[in-house]
C-alpha cells in the first residue's frame, strides 16, 4: 500500500522535491546569496514535508486498505466510511453498483421462480394426457405394439418425472418430512411401471429387505430408488434385478444388483456428473445423463452416500448407506 500511495502522488512529490532543490541550486549559482543558510531552510522545509506525507498517509489509505481486503459478499456496510472526496466518490460508485446487481438479481431470482412455476405447472398438465394415454394403450390388441407403446410411455413419464424434480430439487430442504419409512412399499411403488418393459426385455426382481424400515423422506427415497432401478433395467437385457437391504453397524444398507453390461472402469468416477452418460456406449442417444445425477444429489440432501461396484459386462451394484439416527436428528427428522 505505500508503494501504491506513492506511486500514486508522484507527480506532486516530482514537484515537491524540485520547489525543494530549487533555491540551493540558485544559490550555488549566484555567488551573492549564501548557500549554507539556504541548505539549512531547504533540509528544514523537507523534514516537515516528510513529517506531514508520514502523518497523512494512515488517514488518507484507510479507505483504500479495507477496500483492498473487503470481501464484496459481506456488502458495502462493511466498508469504513470514507473520509474524503475522492474517497466518497469511489464509495458512492460501488454502492450505487452493489444496488443495480441486488437489483438485477432480485429481477433475475423472480424470472427464474416464474420460469420454474409454469414449468411445473406444464409438467403437470401433461401428466394428464400421459394418464388418458395409459388408459388407451389398454385397447391396444397387438402385443408387438403395446409393448412398444408402453416403453415410450415410460420414457417420457420418466423423463417429466426428472424434470419435475430438477426443478424441485434446489428447494428440497423446505419439502423434507423425515420419518421411519417402511421399505417394501416403496420398493414395490417403483418396480410396478416398470413391469411391462421387464416382460418385454425378461428381467424379474428379487427383494431380500431384511431391514424393514429406514429413516428418510420416503417422497425423495423413492426418486433414487426410481432412478436406480430404471438404470438397471435399461441396462439388462436378461436376467433378474435384485433389491436387497440389510443392517451394518446400525447402519441400514439398501443395494441395487443388475448382471447388465456394467460400467467401465474410467466411467465410474464419473456416472454421478451432471450430463455423463459414458465413453464406451457414447451412441446411445437415449441416454440423458441425468437420472444418476439427480439421486446423487437427492442423496447428499438426505444424507446418503451412494457407493457403485461394477465390473464391464458382468453387472452394477449401487449401494446406498443411510446415516443413523443421530446423524438425522440435525435434519429434524427425531
Amino acid at each position: 500500500m505505500i508503494r501504491s500511495f506513492l506511486v500514486e502522488r508522484r507527480s506532486w512529490l516530482l514537484l515537491l522535491l524540485f520547489i525543494h532543490l530549487l533555491p540551493p541550486l540558485i544559490a550555488a549559482i549566484d555567488v551573492s546569496i549564501p548557500l549554507l543558510p539556504v541548505l539549512y531552510i531547504t533540509l528544514l522545509s523537507g523534514l516537515v514535508c516528510l513529517v506531514f506525507l508520514i502523518a497523512r498517509y494512515p488517514r488518507e489509505t484507510r479507505f483504500y486498505r479495507q477496500l483492498r481486503d473487503w470481501d464484496p459478499s459481506d456488502g458495502t456496510a462493511a466498508l469504513a466510511e470514507a473520509d474524503h472526496p475522492l474517497a466518497r466518490i469511489v464509495e458512492a460508485a460501488i454502492s450505487e453498483q452493489a444496488q443495480h446487481y441486488k437489483r438485477e438479481a432480485a429481477r433475475q431470482g423472480e424470472l427464474l421462480e416464474q420460469e420454474k412455476d409454469e414449468l411445473l405447472s406444464w409438467i403437470h398438465e401433461v401428466k394428464t394426457p400421459l394418464t388418458a394415454m395409459q388408459l388407451g394403450m389398454e385397447r391396444v390388441s397387438d402385443p408387438v405394439v403395446k409393448a412398444r407403446l408402453a416403453y415410450e410411455w415410460l420414457r417420457i413419464h420418466h423423463l417429466l418425472d426428472q424434470q419435475l424434480h430438477q426443478r424441485r430439487l434446489p428447494y428440497m430442504d423446505n419439502d423434507l418430512f423425515i420419518e421411519r419409512t417402511k421399505l417394501a412399499p416403496i420398493v414395490v411403488q417403483e418396480i410396478q411401471p416398470l413391469r411391462s418393459w421387464c416382460m418385454q426385455k425378461g428381467i424379474g426382481f428379487e427383494m431380500d429387505l431384511q431391514a424393514e424400515y429406514v429413516l428418510t423422506d420416503a417422497k425423495w427415497l423413492g426418486f433414487i430408488i426410481r432412478q436406480l432401478l430404471t438404470n438397471a433395467v435399461k441396462y439388462s437385457d436378461t436376467g433378474d434385478i435384485a433389491v436387497i437391504s440389510r443392517e451394518a453397524n446400525d447402519q441400514v444398507i439398501v443395494e441395487v444388483r443388475d448382471v447388465g453390461r456394467g460400467i467401465s472402469a474410467k466411467d465410474l468416477p464419473r456416472i454421478f456428473d451432471r450430463g455423463f452418460t459414458s465413453t464406451s456406449m457414447h451412441q446411445d442417444s437415449a441416454a440423458t445423463g441425468m437420472g444418476l445425477y439427480l439421486a446423487h444429489k437427492a442423496a447428499l440432501n438426505l444424507h446418503i452416500r451412494i457407493e457403485v461396484e461394477s465390473v464391464s459386462s458382468s453387472g452394477s451394484t449401487f449401494r446406498l448407506r443411510f446415516p443413523v439416527a443421530n446423524e438425522m436428528s440435525r435434519m429434524g427428522g427425531m
